[in-house]
């Protein structure tokens, strides 16, 4: 409804130009560029900030910052939620696997148009900035270096995201761009193409920058990592993973080491803090989104992709109850006796949460009957706020809440906008890259400590989680791995439970699964099992060789006529 109403205010500005008189066609509108202009410091200046404005410039129907519908929905850590299955129902569909179809209308044909635009926009910005010299503007290498980096950006999502992607950059004129196809470069061709970009970043950008939320040489590091190693589990053309390359892992390695050599970032003291607005762009932020409010404009520059997400009976919220975590999740943070995870026999009973241990993070990840909403003990979730518990349960997701007496806190009718920064990549997973490395490479004792100080912080991230008497909802259990029996079978597994508790509904978890090549085995097994729970997914399916990615929009294919080619099994 919001776009709509600015189209409507274009329209109606075109309509005023065109039927004034001919004076109006000579006047240099504010915010626009000429071709004279586009060529000077200033003109690349104003492209390059541009160009970091359209990594967020995404909305609740085309996804680019947070991942919750693709990577959360698509696991077993989330359900939709909402209204009922027809309630925004292309999210269902992404839900049952089965039902996701190319000629959708909604959500990943707009991200893929989305995230193409960010990349015209960096594309545009580095045209300006290529041809001013050093003399002009000494800061052209890291602005080229910056303009890269967010291009590498858009094209890691987009890949991740459909796999098979057209690479487009700032020397394919228009008509190129039209003769571009998705299927040019081989897998991993294109990874090292997108790679490119990353490593020029990391070769032309200084350790600091003068400005926050701008890229560095050190975060660059850490996306060069993560796009290594998901290049390291090589794919065939069905998405089966039928190798791991060891070359690809030790660049992880080197990668994640430089972050952590680097003294740049470290993990907050408590976890709560990575999702509240007040400690935002702290020391465990490597890269993020950056947001306002505020900040001159009518209602700042706000988030609004997960506007759908906030409790909808609560009086201050109001809408939508979406984005609500399964029982698979809740039960995955049960403890045993040595306060680690079940792994195994996890999920056979519910998690009780008088009786059952529990790691802390369940409480800083989903909304509780009479648990702390938000870290707020004077205002406990309450089941009552939940939507259609009769579809969907009553866990609420809690990570991109904020409260609604936050600075960083807006709504716009019925829904809820946020200035909360949105980070692409924390410190949290560069230890993790570099554990899951170690573990691969045969080296698991290397990543016993890495994965030990996850769990260290988890450990002690209680404090906000008091109730107003003093005392906790949950009873509190999370112990360190210990040496003993940590081989690399069983350190696989420590790895991968605790990226999904780490990062769960953050979105990391589908993705994972794919990179792992274990989604059809983990996401069938959870579909068995959860619609006993929940009826509505009795019709799900995951299928190997086709639901490990998005479908190209059909919309992209005629477009092209035909030029680029659809994913396998749609």
């Amino acid at each position: 409804m919001k776009n709509k109403s600015t189209y409507s205010l274009i329209l109606a500005g075109v309509m005023v130009l065109t039927s004034s008189c001919k004076d109006f066609l000579d006047y240099q509108p504010k915010g626009l560029l000429s071709s004279e202009n586009i060529q000077s410091v200033s003109g690349a200046e104003s492209l390059s900030t541009a160009a970091y404005a359209g990594i967020g410039n995404d909305d609740m129907i085309g996804p680019m910052t947070s991942m919750w519908v693709y990577g959360s929905v698509r696991s077993d850590d989330a359900y939709k939620g909402g209204g009922g299955v027809g309630d925004v129902a292309d999210i269902d569909f992404y839900e049952h696997y089965n039902l996701t179809r190319p000629q959708q209308g909604m959500m990943h044909p707009f991200t893929w148009e989305n995230f193409y635009k960010a990349i015209s926009r960096a594309n545009a910005a580095l045209r300006s900035l290529n041809v001013l010299t050093e003399e002009e503007f000494p800061l052209k290498k890291t602005r080229q270096a910056e303009m890269r980096f967010l291009r590498g950006h858009s094209h890691f999502m987009l890949k991740m995201l459909f796999k098979n992607i057209p690479y487009i950059d700032e020397n394919l004129s228009s008509d190129d761009i039209l003769k571009e196809s998705n299927v040019k470069y081989k897998n991993d061709e294109l990874w090292n193409k997108i790679g490119e970009d990353f490593q020029f970043a990391i070769d032309n950008l200084p350790v600091n920058q003068a400005q926050i939320g701008r890229a560095n040489k050190i975060s660059a590091s850490a996306y060069l990592a993560k796009l290594r190693l998901f290049q390291a589990y090589e794919q065939d053309d069905m998405h089966k993973v039928v190798n791991i390359n060891k070359t690809r892992l030790q660049e992880v390695v080197n990668l994640t080491q430089a972050v952590i050599s680097s003294g740049k970032y470290s993990l907050q003291p408590d976890f709560a803090e990575n999702f509240i607005a007040e400690t935002e762009n702290g020391p465990e932020s490597v890269f993020a989104i950056q947001y306002s409010i505020n900040d001159g404009t009518a209602v700042g520059r706000l988030s609004y992709v997960t506007g759908l997400n906030y409790p909808h009976g609560a009086p201050q919220y109001g809408c939508c109850g979406f984005h609500q975590p399964s029982q698979n999740l809740a039960n995955a943070y049960k403890t045993d006796e040595n306060g680690l995870p079940f792994f195994s026999n996890f999920n056979e009973t519910n998690v009780d949460f008088k009786t059952n241990t529990v790691d802390p993070r369940v409480d800083h990840t989903i909304g509780i009957d009479g648990h702390p909403y938000k870290y707020n003990n004077a205002l406990p979730f309450t089941n009552s706020w939940i939507r259609d518990p009769g579809v969907y349960g009553f866990f609420h997701t809690m990570k991109e809440q904020q409260l609604a007496t936050s600075s960083s806190y807006h709504k716009e009718g019925p829904f809820i906008g946020s200035s909360k920064n949105i980070d692409i990549i924390r410190y949290d997973d560069v230890l993790l890259m570099q554990a899951e490395a170690y573990i691969e490479l045969g080296q698991q004792n290397l990543a016993l400590p890495l994965v030990n100080q996850i769990r260290k912080r988890a450990a002690a991230s209680t404090g906000r989680l008091k109730k107003a008497d003093g005392t906790f909802a949950s009873k509190y259990s999370i112990k360190e791995y210990s040496a003993t029996g940590w081989t690399q079978e069983y350190a696989r597994k420590a790895l991968q439970w605790e990226r999904r508790l780490e990062f769960a509904t953050e979105s990391p978890r589908f993705f994972d699964l794919v990179r792992w090549g274990i989604a059809e085995q983990t996401l069938n097994a959870y579909i068995d099992k959860e619609k006993t729970r929940r009826p509505f997914l009795a019709t799900a399916k995951f299928t190997a060789g086709r639901d490990e990615y998005l479908p190209i929009p059909q919309r992209e294919i005629s477009f092209t006529k035909g030029l680029y080619k659809q994913n396998p099994g749609y």
